[in-house]
């Protein structure tokens, strides 16, 4: 399939990261390597890693026997919160093991657990994005407050804040404040939010020909938020790219929205 075309979001600095996103976490050893190559034979150009997930070895593995070319793939990885006061250590040892010079976008894994530590992280994370060790920085599972924060001090946004989203997690008002920050959103564990035998979903994938999974996707791409599914089943990492065929209707879209206040 033709990826050119696939939708992408603008982050700062004009870097644009594909709206649909392949997942790693648990995908570890063999088995992980094996579904990132499937991804990516899929059609997938946007690999989601973590220093946390120990499978970033892999993933480098993967993506080089891939025959890509590196500017084709976009690759994110996080920070872990320990790992506050050796950012730039961690992300040093991320290139290594993924056998890149850089990445596409560095998250904060999760808010650090010392408040007092929330703005220096943050400017060590421009530094490296200064020092082109990532193109984009973000954040991921910060609320709104702590994006503010960031904001305040450093007058620089959060490239994205990657956070657990779904229909049944749809709140137009969060939505909103990413929006208004000029924040992309960026879903994860879309599926194991969602009922996806939900009579909504099943209605709406019956109309489109496609399954209740394609349609959750669908959603989020329709949107314009990140999604990232993960599986190491081929059949299905091939069914969740198999999504630009079809799109929803905006009253689609109402009624699945409307599942986050059901």
């Amino acid at each position: 399939m033709d990826h050119s075309d696939h939708p992408t979001a603008v982050l700062p600095g004009d870097v644009r990261i594909p709206l649909l996103g392949f997942g790693t976490w648990q995908a570890t050893g063999e088995e992980g390597y094996k579904a990132v190559l499937a991804a990516l034979d899929a059609g997938y150009r946007h690999i989601d890693t973590a220093t946390m997930y120990g499978n970033e070895e892999e993933v480098g593995r993967a993506i080089r026997e891939s025959g890509l070319r590196r500017e084709d793939v976009f690759i994110t990885t996080k920070l872990p919160p320990e790992r506050v006061g050796r950012e730039r250590e961690t992300i040093e040892e991320s290139l290594r093991a993924l056998g890149v010079d850089y990445v596409d976008l560095w998250l904060v894994h999760w808010p650090p657990n010392d408040s007092g530590a929330l703005i220096p992280v943050w400017r060590e994370m421009l530094a490296a994005r200064d020092a082109n060790l990532a193109r984009a920085v973000g954040v991921s599972n910060y609320s709104t407050a702590q994006i503010d924060a960031l904001i305040q001090a450093t007058e620089e946004n959060p490239a994205v804040n990657q956070i657990k989203w779904g229909p049944r997690l749809y709140d137009r008002q969060r939505h909103a404040e990413h929006r208004d920050r000029g924040v992309v959103l960026e879903g994860y564990s879309p599926f194991k939010t969602t009922d996806l035998s939900d009579p909504v979903l099943t209605r709406i994938a019956g109309a489109h020909n496609v399954s209740p999974a394609q349609v959750v996707l669908r959603w989020h791409l329709d949107h314009e938020i990140v999604a990232i599914p993960k599986s190491v089943t081929p059949e299905r990492i091939r069914a969740n790219a198999d999504i630009f065929g079809f799109s929803l209707n905006a009253e689609e879209m109402r009624d699945i929205d409307a599942l986050g206040n059901s």
